[in-house]
């Protein structure tokens, strides 16, 4: 008997407070058990409510400090439930206001397209001002730093096929004391292969295309801020690898550690309902191969 992720109801009047950032309907509400939570509608027939939940369930495997993810429903829209990873005494930075501080003329109001948006400047706004990694979060061995941390979300962006990982999508919690923590990683439903419609899912199977298919994924990270192609997720994790090799060698001892049964017993847990089996194949799919991809670069590493 599969025991399949919860869905959780959310009340029909359950909606407190809207949340501004992004482009999907989302409010925040009261759950009795989780808190405050911040409800997201999926936009239909997009998988972005189970790429969350997988990514999020992925996220504890690899030991990666994140935002917990529930599926859920209100008045008829799926989405999901996430409880609240930023304290009402504390305050998230996001990467665009960070980066406003270090980079003239840096154009914050544009997600996607911004060659600013190099690795190099990034890394650079986590590790200035004493950055601490994330509050409340015990890390794996060899990690020690909040640029140690941000390579795991690099690795995890390569891993599940994550290219929407834009200015928005990472930032910096302020506390009470003014300590500055790196965020945990959040926002990862740009990933898994949900946009593509079934066909063409299944036209990948039946083909054994999975690995042409994300050669294609890019990232939304910049070598230098006067290319006109960002790199791809896999040579984002790469580059950073060669810059942290510890840090990338601890993570992708983490990755080694989760099996295709693993995974296999994960995405049986998705109601079928919400993700079709070529859904989940395919899912599976892109999870091998670039698991695959990314223990390969074990070797270029010191």
């Amino acid at each position: 008997m599969i025991d399949e992720f919860p869905v959780i109801q959310v009340p029909s009047d359950a909606a407190r407070a809207p949340e501004a950032m992004g482009t999907k309907r989302k409010f925040w509400f009261h759950d009795p058990e989780l808190c405050t939570c911040l409800f997201k509608s999926a936009r239909p027939n997009t998988g972005e409510d189970w790429a969350e939940k997988i990514a999020a369930e992925l996220c504890e495997a690899l030991g990666l400090p994140h935002a917990k993810q529930e599926l859920g429903i209100w008045q008829g829209q799926r989405g999901t439930v996430s409880p609240a990873m930023i304290m009402p005494n504390e305050d998230l930075i996001h990467g665009n206001d960070v980066l406003t501080g270090i980079v003239s003329s840096y154009p914050r109001e544009e997600l996607y397209n911004v060659s600013q948006h190099t690795l190099d400047v990034v890394f650079q706004a986590i590790t200035i001002n004493n950055t601490q990694i994330p509050i409340n979060w015990t890390p794996p061995t060899s990690i020690e730093s909040a640029a140690d941390t941000f390579v795991g979300y690099l690795l995890l962006d390569a891993l599940i096929g994550n290219g929407d990982r834009h200015h928005e999508n990472w930032g910096l919690v302020s506390t009470i004391d003014r300590t500055i923590h790196l965020a945990p990683t959040y926002d990862h439903a740009s990933s898994l292969g949900r946009e593509l419609p079934e066909e063409k899912r299944l036209k990948h199977l039946q083909n054994k295309t999975v690995g042409a298919y994300l050669k294609k994924n890019y990232s939304a990270f910049y070598a230098q801020a006067n290319d006109s192609k960002p790199l791809t997720t896999l040579a984002t994790f790469q580059t950073a690898a060669k810059s942290y090799p510890q840090a990338a060698r601890a993570w992708l001892m983490q990755l080694s550690g989760i099996s295709s049964e693993w995974v296999e017993s994960l995405l049986a847990r998705v109601p079928a309902d919400r993700m079709s089996p070529p859904a989940k194949e395919f899912a599976a799919g892109i999870l091998a191969f670039n698991k695959d991809r990314l223990l390969a670069l074990q070797e270029e590493l010191p």
